[in-house]
């Protein structure tokens, strides 16, 4: 695969993990490897020119001057090819050793500038370089000429080293978008876990929860008439029933891509689908399941093609603690591979495919998959049909059909009965668009409300429903109980139904209820607990995402009533992230005396290690960190051990957490609460 390997030194440590990366690459694929240094003796001359004036009196001397002009360009220039070379020894003695061949390349000029030159006109297979460079210092995240080489190369593909562990473990995470880049870095992801014996995993993420987020934040400062002008509730509406779902069977259709392209190369692959902020939730599984590397296409499949780099790209590049390779080749999926997951057909565009005869059928079916693929179409209609007959077919050829089909009338032949049965049409034509949207329940006629206005209460009326979660992939549906899943295809039985009553019995429990209207109306009603639960998380930008995160699921639930048991989890989640910037002292936040715990008691027969108490203070004082108190010691009676590590304690919470999930998609939260905690716990 790799025929080629490039790799730029600086006898850094990153430098050096580079190089004994790149051996084991290229005895696994028989690479040649070049092996680079930059040296910029011409930035050293003019800085000594520059410096010139402030020499001792003595050296002003024109001929002194000169004199000492040569020396210095003569020791520079040397001296810096000598380095280079002692650079170079250490990647020709670690490929003698294994017997590959090395080309050595010795280059002067500005390092990034002269990097990404040579690799764009050689166009080397594979580019591996160290995140870091001898001029790292602790709050270093990215070397600069790292960086600005991968801005700009376009033919290699970039693997930037970060971990100085030896490659003994850990998985290939593969993020998918449907780009060519991220198909490309699948591709390439498979045959590094062939010759490497590693697993293979490919993630997809989307974030059906920013509009809702960005609504809220528009509908503020919209006037009254430009309110109606947009249609909030229609948005709304659109989003909760059409494109979320949509969102979500797109990004699922990506795995599914993905799962067949690597059982065509004789691999099976794990997929997971992640929700949410998508560089967020990348990051955050990475930290999680702590992979060896994670590949993902240099930009987005929303990228125009001079686009240096993707968003989410570079803030991974920055934030991920493991190797990262930027992937520049491209894979586009075979048409018909594509088109299973992601292509529908309307029931008119079905049947005037059936008048075309069988021989010709699969022919014209991918010819119009393709045109409606380039196009981004995902239902194929007739006016999609017109349009890629239009495209495909010569000048002329449309007439010549239409002169064709004038000599089967006048032959007595019955175009409209050349049909195939129903099992060819639907072999051939896969899902229909009846049988996507099959989940989406009418609207009721709006009912006379004081309170609220009749499109609200209409929209409060559909929430009424009985409302299903699927246990594989959490996808929601409404009204009559699925057959089948649309984002993971798993069966109706797999459905659960959501139990709103012990949301509203909570609600009851949690006391008084404040009522506030969200941007399209809605009202929703949080519970004093709840609202004084989520000022744990930071003001500003952390809180809104929360608030609206907690809110768009309840809605998706069916539910305007916010509890504390409902929104803990995801209260928690926020709080606890760690949005401490890149630059910060740590030092200093070290040295910090840690807060008196408001945790165990005196008398509690545990003990509990002083970074677990920190642990627990993370956790919102009141219910929350009675909570996961009581989680905690629970699982430290499961270990048969009455000390509290910050192993114990992360390991308790972290089960909960896993548990809680699986109650937010079954609705049974309450219980749940009671069987993690226990009764009686002691402090």
């Amino acid at each position: 695969m790799y025929k080629t390997i490039y790799i730029p030194v600086d006898n850094s440590d990153h430098s050096n993990m580079a190089v004994d990366l790149g051996v084991r690459l290229a005895q696994e694929f028989g690479s040649k490897i070049v092996g680079s240094h930059v040296y910029a003796a011409k930035m050293h001359d003019k800085r000594f020119k520059q410096m010139e004036a402030g020499l001792p009196e003595e050296y002003h001397d024109e001929k002194e001057l000169d004199r000492q002009r040569k020396i210095h360009d003569s020791l520079i220039t040397r001296g810096l090819q000598i380095i280079t070379d002692s650079y170079l020894d250490y990647v020709d003695q670690r490929c003698t050793e294994s017997n590959l061949p090395l080309e050595r390349r010795s280059l002067e000029g500005r390092n990034w500038k002269v990097l990404a030159e040579d690799i764009n006109t050689n166009a080397y297979d594979l580019t591996i370089m160290g995140s870091l460079g001898v001029g790292a210092v602790k709050d270093s995240v990215i070397g600069s000429n790292t960086e600005r080489v991968l801005r700009r190369v376009r033919n290699s593909d970039m693997f930037i080293v970060k971990d100085l562990k030896p490659m003994n473990g850990g998985k290939i995470v593969v993020a998918v978008d449907g780009s060519p880049y991220s198909f490309g870095g699948l591709k390439t992801g498979l045959a590094l876990g062939k010759v490497l014996n590693k697993p293979v995993e490919a993630i997809s993420a989307f974030d059906p929860y920013f509009h809702y987020a960005a609504f809220h934040s528009i509908s503020g400062v919209l006037n009254e008439e430009a309110g109606k002008v947009f249609r909030f509730k229609e948005q709304e509406k659109l989003h909760e029933e059409v494109i979320d779902s949509g969102l979500a069977k797109i990004y699922q259709s990506h795995l599914d891509i993905s799962r067949e392209v690597a059982q065509e190369e004789g691999s099976d692959i794990r997929t997971t689908l992640l929700d949410g902020k998508v560089f967020e939730k990348v990051l955050q599984y990475v930290r999680k399941e702590q992979p060896w590397l994670l590949i993902v296409g240099r930009i987005g499949v929303h990228s125009d093609d001079d686009m240096d780099i993707g968003s989410n790209t570079e803030n991974l590049l920055r934030a991920a603690s493991c190797n990262i390779l930027i992937s520049n080749k491209k894979f586009v999926p075979p048409i018909d591979t594509q088109a299973e997951y992601t292509i529908a057909w309307t029931e008119e565009a079905l049947l005037r495919m059936e008048k075309v005869p069988v021989f010709a059928r699969g022919v014209a079916k991918t010819a119009i998959h393709r045109y409606a693929i380039e196009k981004g179409h995902t239902i194929i209609s007739n006016s999609v049909v017109d349009d890629a007959v239009g495209d495909i077919l010569p000048k002329g050829a449309m007439d010549a059909m239409k002169a064709l089909g004038g000599q089967l009338d006048e032959a007595g032949i019955d175009r409209d009965r050349m049909q195939a049965d129903d099992a060819v049409a639907q072999d051939l034509m896969g899902s229909t668009l009846s049988g996507m949207v099959n989940q989406v329940v009418e609207e009721k006629e709006p009912v006379a409300n004081s309170a609220v206005s009749p499109s609200t209460q209409s929209y409060l009326d559909r929430m009424a429903q009985p409302y299903y979660v699927c246990n594989g992939c959490g996808y929601i549906g409404k009204g009559a109980q699925p057959v089948k899943c649309p984002i993971c295809g798993g069966t109706g039985d797999g459905f659960k139904t959501v139990d709103k009553s012990v949301f509203d019995a909570a609600a009851k429990q949690e006391g008084v209820l404040e009522t506030q209207l969200a941007y399209d109306d809605v009202p929703m009603q949080w519970t004093k607990d709840a609202k004084e639960a989520i000022r744990a998380v930071p003001a500003g930008f952390q809180r809104r995402r929360a608030k609206a995160k907690i809110e768009k699921s309840a809605r998706k639930l069916g539910m305007t009533t916010i509890t504390l048991e409902y929104a803990s989890p995801m209260i928690d989640e926020a709080a606890n992230e760690d949005y401490t910037p890149i630059f910060a002292n740590k030092e200093a936040e070290m040295e910090q005396p840690a807060p008196q715990p408001n945790g165990p008691t005196p008398d509690s027969p545990y003990d509990w290690d002083p970074e677990a108490l920190k642990r627990l203070e993370r956790a919102p004082e009141g219910f929350m960190r009675d909570c996961t108190r009581a989680l905690i010691i629970k699982h430290a009676d499961k270990l048969g051990t009455t000390r509290i590590t910050i192993d114990v304690a992360n390991e308790g919470i972290e089960q909960a957490k896993q548990t809680m999930e699986e109650a937010m998609k079954s609705g049974n939260v309450k219980d749940i609460i009671a069987k993690l905690t226990g009764a009686g716990a002691q402090q």
